[in-house]
């Protein structure tokens, strides 16, 4: 290397670092005390971000294993509380949990949790032998077990990752499992290629649809799906901006059985079409995970795949399908990655990208988390300088905005090494040191749809750029779901232009003025029934009448 290149290189490793988004690890701090206990190796697990209690302040809830999950109420000062022996959820206490999402399953404006599970601890040598579980939020910081209630008892299945996502449009968010094995013997700490696929024990998934709140009923079939594969689960997303919830599904070994899927919704006729293979978005790959953000704010939803080896940058080019730009775009390196997640960190007004990286347990060799920065479209790994390359063993991880500052954090769930590992592996909370650009954040309020406004997208316009943002119903990342608050950064001295909310089904709301460098609640505006089509519909049904009424008298004489 010559000094011209020396200087180079020193160069532009201080302009990363001076460019970095500081992380502080607060995992401590913030009172925060869970590690992922694995059954025999590799599956698992994954968080939540909702406010069960309504508070303003966002909590978690981290799936265990083996272990006890933990739902960890916001102190509003940066610090949690496990208040899980309270809450009413403790049947999951007998459970192999894998993933969770939320969603106010009820409409009754309080936000409820579906937990899957791969098998029951008194049970560990028969897969499957489990129930995924629901639990009815009561309202007052509890909530219920109404699983068998709402007909989800007699779906037993080694299900991993699910997604809410309201699929026709009735305002009850409906529910997309993935399930990895019909039946399986033998040990999982020991899965390869081999053992896997000479199992040919692939298992259908479940289309979970909700009837007005009170129950599910499985329409798997009748909504024209009807693959099977070793599923990670899915994520609801309209990916052709048409107003209604496509599916995208992902597949582990879809190079060996069945690949990705992307499913266009067809609404309002009730059926899905594959599309996958016709957009490119059949990926053979191992598929752990996905994103969702628009990464050039062209208003269309690339997507970041997860994979052993490679991660996938699906970049969304409208009519004509999707582009691994990976490589082009600066996010080709080698892991085993599991959750991801698009967020604006920096607050300049793109999304990032944070990736969660483990190994297979128990082989576990250590890998650092990926951090990278979209400067203009393109990225670059900055996660050493922002702190952030935790090397524990990664799995889900998840976004939230911890203190209500406007500066998005981020948690990943780590798993317990089986095998002797180097370096701590625990679940993990990176608060965010913040910048001086300016942000907004909007919440939604739906009445009709679901009261958190899943899978609606808010656009804003500022500085003659707009971005989009859609608010996840759970599966993004690796069996988890991010904050379901839409946050933007707006970089510095920034106006606000326009801000239009798509509900899922196409109807469109503008928002007038909404406040900079705070949270904004948009509520869902219900059109009023006009009284002047009410009169004019009544006035016809009595000339109807009077009409009828004089064809009787004439027949009559």
């Amino acid at each position: 290397m010559n000094k011209q290149q020396f200087l180079t290189i020193a160069f532009c490793s201080l302009t990363v670092f001076l460019q970095a988004q500081i992380f502080k690890e607060a995992t401590k701090a913030s009172n925060i005390d869970h590690v992922y206990k694995v059954y025999e190796g590799t599956f698992g697990g994954g968080a939540v971000v909702f406010d069960y209690n309504a508070d303003g302040f966002e909590d978690v809830f981290l799936t265990g294993g083996m272990a006890l999950d933990a739902l960890y109420k916001n102190n509003k000062d940066g610090t949690f509380t496990n208040v899980y022996e309270y809450s009413g959820l403790g049947a999951s206490k007998n459970y192999v949990t894998q993933g969770a999402i939320s969603a106010d399953v009820n409409k009754d404006g309080w936000v409820d949790l579906f937990i899957t599970t791969i098998n029951t601890k008194n049970n560990p040598k028969e897969i499957p032998r489990a129930k995924n579980l629901l639990f009815i939020n009561n309202g007052n910081g509890t909530f219920l077990d109404k699983t068998d209630d709402y007909g989800l008892a007699d779906l037993n299945s080694f299900s991993t990752g699910a997604c809410f996502g309201d699929f026709n449009a009735d305002g009850y968010p409906d529910i997309y499992v993935g399930n990895y094995f019909k039946n399986f013997e033998g040990k999982l700490g020991i899965i390869k290629d081999a053992t896997i696929v000479s199992a040919n024990q692939t298992a259908e998934g479940y289309l979970l649809l909700n009837q007005e709140g009170k129950t599910f009923v499985n329409v798997y079939q009748e909504y024209g799906l009807n693959h099977k594969g070793f599923g990670f689960g899915g994520v609801f997303t309209d990916f052709d901006n048409d107003g209604d919830q496509d599916l995208i599904v992902n597949q582990d070994f879809g190079y060996k059985a069945v690949p990705n899927l992307l499913y266009q919704n067809m609404y309002p006729k009730k059926t899905f079409k594959e599309v996958g293979k016709e957009l490119g978005m059949d990926l053979k790959i191992n598929a752990m995970g996905s994103a969702v953000g628009d990464i050039d704010n062209d208003g269309n939803l690339d997507y970041y795949m997860t994979n052993i080896k490679f991660n996938w940058l699906m970049y969304n080019e409208g009519s004509k399908g999707f582009k691994d730009r990976s490589k082009e775009l600066g996010t080709y390196s080698f892991a085993i990655s599991w959750g991801a997640n698009f967020a604006d960190f920096d607050n300049d007004g793109d999304v990032d990208l944070y990736v969660s990286n483990g190994d297979l347990n128990p082989n576990c060799v250590p890998m650092g988390n990926f951090f990278f920065v979209n400067q203009d479209g393109s990225f670059t790994d900055n996660s050493r300088f922002s702190n952030t390359n935790d090397y524990g063993i990664g799995r889900g991880s998840v976004v939230l905005d911890v203190e209500n500052d406007g500066d998005l954090d981020i948690l990943v769930v780590n798993q317990e090494p089986i095998l002797e590992y180097p370096v701590e592996s625990k679940t993990r909370l990176f608060l965010n040191e913040g910048t001086d650009n300016d942000w907004i954040k909007f919440r939604l309020k739906g009445k009709h749809f679901e009261s958190n406004g899943t899978g609606a997208k808010v656009y804003v316009t500022s500085d003659n750029k707009t971005m989009v943002r859609e608010v996840d119903g759970g599966g993004s990342s690796h069996l988890s779901q991010n904050s379901s608050t839409l946050h933007f950064g707006l970089g510095k001295n920034s106006v606000i232009e326009a801000v239009k909310v798509v509900w899922p089904d196409g109807s469109t709301q503008v928002v007038q003025n909404p406040k900079v460098n705070q949270l904004n609640i948009i509520e869902e505006n219900i059109p009023k029934k006009s009284t002047l089509n009410l009169w004019f519909i009544g006035a016809l049904v009595c000339l109807l009448i009077l009409i009828l009424s004089i064809l009787y008298n004439r027949t009559k004489s």
